[in-house]
């Protein structure tokens, strides 16, 4: 497989706006207002007075899609210790197990996907207490509305998945009045996340010329490559899982997640199959991580797509540390070539954040490089559109 790309779109800012017209890069550039919307949201919405009835017995997200990374946020920045279990759930109605004992919290951008609707239906049905993240004057929030639950409500930036912070920060809130995660004094773990989030942008932003701005650098390194995102402890698992479901909506690129030391039981073997040591040819991007980023690409072999390691790490002891290296060496002595992107931070939510920033906008970056709009989604588009129709 070849992928038909274009470097100098990257530095071009009519061409940047011609390929995203409705502006992908602007919205994924909001995330630190996101987080302090989500903030206001949360203290207006009442989340403080569902913490004063006491601590669920479990905790049910209920979204899909950008929607539903959202639980995956929460219940990685509350992590092993957390006392109580927090499931993420991605389908119709409950599990079997939920009950007036549990707390549900019912994600949705717009406020109208079917699944998640049916499973604030259900948490009615049963009796557990409701909560809802999702558009103002939705049929979600009408349904916290007349089962009394608390509502925050959240401006969509483009899609659900631009709008991960807007949709996670009220989530993660919530789990610090109930004692499950710390983000500090007034939330301060919250504005670091933020800052970090203003920092990562600026360095990201469009007129930064590729050669200085690192997702841009993260995009030609992956183009035409076959990318296998592994990220280490729990939070770069989320980030790993965030950036394939990015590759695939903003820059239509497929990608395979996994999280270490998972991946050491089954994905590593793809290292010695037809797209690692196994293809005969070297495509674009390969040939070791120290790549030149400024080769003439014009005379490369259109060979066989071939797989790129990616580590997301954000290594919380010596096991995930040591196995990162071991991926690295492992991959290296196939000429699989290895992009290692470090969390950074102090707090849990800032160095998911840090993680998180760069590799959204290295998706978009992606998505122009080839000539692509981010925005659009046909293919979900047409689903929705045939069920809808279905007998």
């Amino acid at each position: 497989m070849t992928v038909d790309v274009d470097e100098a779109r990257l530095d071009d800012a009519a061409a940047i706006a011609a390929t995203d017209p409705q502006g992908m890069l602007r919205a994924v550039a909001t995330s630190a207002a996101q987080v302090r919307m989500g903030l206001t949201a949360a203290y207006d919405a009442g989340f403080a007075d569902v913490a004063a009835q006491g601590r669920p017995r479990a905790i049910v997200v209920a979204g899909m899609g950008g929607s539903g990374i959202a639980g995956d946020v929460f219940a990685s920045v509350a992590g092993l210790t957390c006392p109580v279990p927090i499931v993420v759930h991605r389908g119709p109605g409950l599990p079997g197990w939920a009950g007036a004992a549990d707390l549900v919290v019912a994600v949705s951008c717009s406020g109208t996907t079917d699944e998640t609707l049916s499973a604030a239906d259900e948490a009615v049905r049963r009796g557990a207490t409701l909560l809802g993240i999702a558009a103002a004057g939705s049929p979600l929030a009408r349904r916290c509305e007349q089962a009394r639950g608390a509502f925050a409500p959240v401006v969509t930036q483009v899609g659900p998945r631009a709008t991960l912070w807007g949709l996670a920060t009220p989530l993660l809130v919530l789990g610090a009045r109930l004692g499950l995660l710390d983000l500090g004094r007034n939330d301060e773990a919250l504005e670091a996340a933020a800052q970090r989030l203003e920092a990562v942008a600026e360095t990201c932003r469009p007129d930064r010329e590729a050669f200085v701005n690192p997702a841009k650098v993260l995009a030609v390194e992956l183009a035409g490559s076959l990318p296998m995102v592994w990220g280490t402890g729990q939070i770069g698992g989320v980030a790993a899982l965030r950036m394939v479901c990015q590759f695939a909506e903003n820059a239509k690129y497929p990608a395979v997640p996994g999280v270490l030391s998972e991946a050491h039981h089954n994905q590593v073997v793809t290292f010695d199959g037809a797209f690692g040591a196994g293809s005969a040819g070297v495509g674009r991007g390969g040939g070791g991580s120290d790549d030149d980023f400024f080769r003439d690409r014009v005379d490369d072999e259109a060979a066989e797509t071939r797989l790129r390691l990616v580590l997301l790490r954000d290594d919380d002891n010596e096991a995930s540390t040591l196995r990162a290296r071991i991926s690295e060496d492992v991959a290296g002595s196939r000429s699989i070539p290895t992009t290692v992107i470090r969390a950074e931070g102090t707090s849990p939510v800032e160095r998911l954040a840090s993680l998180v920033c760069l590799t959204d906008f290295a998706t978009v970056y992606l998505a122009i490089l080839q000539g692509i709009d981010p925005s659009p989604v046909p293919p979900i588009d047409e689903v929705k559109r045939r069920l809808e129709n279905a007998d």
